[in-house]
C-alpha cells in the first residue's frame, strides 16, 4: 500500500510543489506515494465561501473557523480512514525523526495547514488533530512546515532513497548529529580531508565518524547530547578529541 498524503490547504496550488521533482518526484510518478491538496473554502456553508471570523474576546487578525476545518476533515478522512490527521503550527509538539519513521510506515497522513492567526482550538479535541511544530518560528501560512514534513518522510519510503543506508546514518537517527563529510579535492585553499579517511582502514573510520558525531552534537546540540546520555544510562560528558583533525 503506497503512502497517501492528504493536504488541507487554501492554497492547493502551492502542492506538490518542490515534492514533484528530485528523489520525491520520482517516487510519486512511479506510485510509491500519492497527494491530494484539497481546497478547504470548498467547505464553508455561505455564499461567499467564509472560512475564517474575527477572534472571540477580540485581538488582531482572523481564526479559521472550527465548522469548516471539522467538515474538510471529515472529507479527508473519508479518503484515508487510517491516516493521522496533523496540524502544522508552533504551538505543537516538536516533529523528530521518531515522529517521522513511524508516519512513513503507515498509510499516509493528513496534513492541515494553518493561515492567518490559527485555528480554532476546539477542533484539535473535537477532531483527534496532532499539533506539530517544525522549529520554533513563524510562518506565513502551515504550507511550507507540511511540504518539510511530508519530503522527511518520502524519502524513507522504501526505495525512494538510492542507498538504504542513507536513511539510517543521519543526524538524528540514534539521538545524535551526523558527523561530517568530505570529498575532492583532497586539498582545497589550504584545507585537506582529514588524513584518516583517506587512510582505506575502516575500524578507524568508524570510530573517527562515530567520535565526530558525538562530539559535534555535545558542542552544537547540547539538549540532543544531554537525551542521548539519558537514553545511554550515562552521564552526557566527554572532550572534544582533535588528534585526527578536522581538515583545516
Amino acid at each position: 500500500m503506497s503512502f497517501k498524503a492528504t493536504v488541507l490547504t487554501l492554497y492547493p496550488e502551492m502542492f506538490p510543489g518542490p515534492l514533484g521533482i528530485s528523489l520525491a518526484g520520482r517516487a510519486l510518478e512511479a506510485g510509491a506515494w500519492s497527494m491530494e491538496a484539497v481546497q478547504i473554502r470548498d467547505f464553508a456553508a455561505d455564499k461567499h465561501r467564509t472560512v475564517d471570523d474575527t477572534p472571540a474576546g477580540g485581538g488582531a487578525g482572523m481564526v479559521l473557523k472550527v465548522d469548516v476545518l471539522a467538515a474538510a476533515i471529515d472529507h479527508a478522512r473519508g479518503l484515508n480512514p487510517d491516516a493521522p490527521v496533523l496540524t502544522m503550527t508552533p504551538r505543537g509538539r516538536p516533529l523528530d525523526q521518531a515522529r517521522v519513521r513511524e508516519l512513513a510506515s503507515g498509510p499516509g497522513a493528513i496534513v492541515l495547514c494553518g493561515r492567518f492567526e490559527g485555528f480554532d482550538e476546539r477542533i484539535f479535541e473535537g477532531r483527534d488533530v496532532e499539533e506539530v511544530s517544525v522549529g520554533d518560528i513563524v510562518l506565513s501560512g502551515g504550507e511550507p512546515a507540511a511540504l518539510m514534513l511530508l519530503d522527511a518522510c518520502i524519502r524513507l519510503l522504501p526505495g525512494v532513497m538510492g542507498a538504504a543506508s542513507s536513511g539510517v546514518e543521519e543526524s538524528f537517527e540514534n539521538g545524535l548529529l551526523e558527523y561530517p563529510h568530505f570529498t575532492r579535492p583532497a586539498i582545497w585553499e589550504g584545507r585537506t580531508i582529514p588524513e584518516v579517511l583517506r587512510s582505506g582502514d575502516h575500524a578507524k573510520i568508524a570510530a573517527w565518524r562515530k567520535r565526530r558525531s558525538e562530539d559535534d552534537t555535545r558542542l552544537r546540540r547540547p539538549d540532543l547530547w544531554e537525551r542521548h546520555g539519558d537514553v545511554r544510562g550515562q552521564p552526557a560528558s566527554g572532550a572534544r578529541h582533535d588528534d585526527e583533525g578536522t581538515g583545516t
